[in-house]
């Protein structure tokens, strides 16, 4: 068993450290001009997107595909990368997994949204998110692959949460009543993808995300009593003053259901609030 990634970074070594185990083998994507050693080191085959006979092999001898790269300007870059190869190579593979980000939904001032609901991104890279999950999921259609879409909140995980920011001194509080988020541990992320490749839907979407959606105040200061420390002060709420990503995450807030992919892919999360997800982290020394 092969899963082949584009772009191979915190998410998709999540699901390698799932699968690995199981005998699956990892390749992935390697731009051009990029060192291999990276890759081969984490026991990754590379496989360069310059190399036409090495990309049709990979993806010919690929079960599951993982699609990670954010969209820009022009699309979804393993677009044009892989679709020709696709059709060349003659590729079927049982699953290729989208990941996309929950901001697809715009705001929703605090109510909830589920994987039917209306797209109403508000970002620029929301609304390439919204064009990007489109064009996959046409691809699945024309080409009778199956392509399921994944939509994503914060990702969090060891080396990348609150207890970091704390350490670091960037964590901040902001005073923000009645703004929530939602949120998701990485290794429920990978578990979430893992189940799917078990159970794959054509042209499915699920939104992936813990139990709990809660503001970020509140999980920094957890976080911070968990390090036995005292919690930043709480500033209020400007965006004006706040960098564009900073603006763009707190101009949006929505409680996201993950209840269908409870349900059709008998997924549960095994950190269903940021408290259980920050003491396993800390725990494993993180």
């Amino acid at each position: 068993m092969q899963l082949f990634v584009f772009g191979y970074g915190f998410s998709a070594q999540a699901l390698a450290r799932r699968l690995k185990p199981k005998g699956w083998t990892i390749a992935a994507s390697l731009r051009p001009g990029r060192d291999p050693a990276a890759l081969e080191a984490q026991g990754v085959i590379p496989v360069p997107l310059d190399d036409a006979a090495a990309l049709d092999a990979a993806l010919k001898a690929s079960n599951a595909i993982l699609l990670t790269a954010p969209p820009d300007a022009e699309g979804c870059p393993a677009l044009p990368a892989l679709v020709p190869a696709l059709a060349r190579s003659g590729a079927f593979p049982d699953w290729i997994g989208y990941l996309s980000t929950t901001g697809v939904y715009g705001d929703r001032g605090g109510r909830w949204v589920f994987e039917d609901s209306r797209l109403a991104a508000q970002s620029l890279e929301g609304a390439r998110r919204v064009r990007a999950e489109r064009d996959w999921l046409d691809v699945g259609l024309g080409m009778g692959l199956t392509v399921t879409v994944f939509r994503l909140p914060g990702i969090y995980g060891p080396g990348r949460s609150a207890l970091d920011r704390l350490r670091e001194g960037r964590a901040k509080r902001i005073a923000a009543p009645g703004q929530v988020f939602s949120r998701i541990h990485v290794d429920d992320l990978a578990a979430g993808l893992e189940a799917s490749i078990a159970r794959p839907r054509p042209g499915g979407i699920y939104n992936l995300c813990d139990d709990e959606p809660a503001p970020n105040s509140e999980v920094i200061a957890h976080a911070a009593g968990l390090l036995g420390r005292t919690p930043p002060p709480e500033t209020p709420l400007d965006l004006q003053s706040m960098t564009p990503q900073a603006r763009r995450f707190y101009a949006e807030t929505k409680r996201v259901s993950n209840a269908r992919a409870k349900a059709e892919l008998g997924w549960r999360p095994a950190y269903p609030t940021y408290r259980e997800g920050l003491a396993a982290i800390l725990a494993a020394g993180g």
